[in-house]
């Protein structure tokens, strides 16, 4: 199939608001084993293994940079960035976020850091593509 950078980016979106709760699976798993309470399923946070507790922060931080990824490949997308620059930094960006809670989750900070930079990264440089393009 052959995408162009456009389509990457509007594809990218959708993938990264799915990224989003892969974390969140990790920490159903465990609230399953501890036994879920219905009535106050945030009271459970201080109960759950590391691990988990982990990927709480993991989910929590894919809402935080999902808003900002999310305007940056949509402005890139609305001012006609159409270059394979572009289709490498959502890919990368990607990639990048589906490392991360893998890394956060079995506790490896620095792969964490690395790919939460890779992200950014990625992120601004949609940005910056974007206002090279309305100049």
């Amino acid at each position: 199939m052959n995408w162009s950078a456009n389509a990457i980016v509007l594809y990218s979106v959708f993938l990264a608001a799915i990224l989003i709760y892969v974390p969140f699976l990790v920490v159903g798993y465990a609230r399953f084993q501890l036994g879920y309470d219905r009535s106050r399923p945030r009271a459970m946070f201080d109960q759950l293994p590391p691990y988990a507790q982990r990927a709480t922060w993991a989910h929590q931080n894919a809402f935080e940079t999902f808003m900002v990824y999310a305007a940056a490949a949509l402005m890139a997308y609305m001012t006609g960035v159409d270059s394979g620059l572009a289709a490498g930094a959502t890919i990368a960006f990607i990639a990048a976020r589906l490392l991360y809670p893998l890394f956060y989750i079995l506790d490896i900070p620095l792969a964490r850091s690395l790919m939460f930079a890779i992200g950014q990264l990625c992120t601004y440089s949609l940005f910056f593509l974007s206002f090279l393009q309305i100049q």
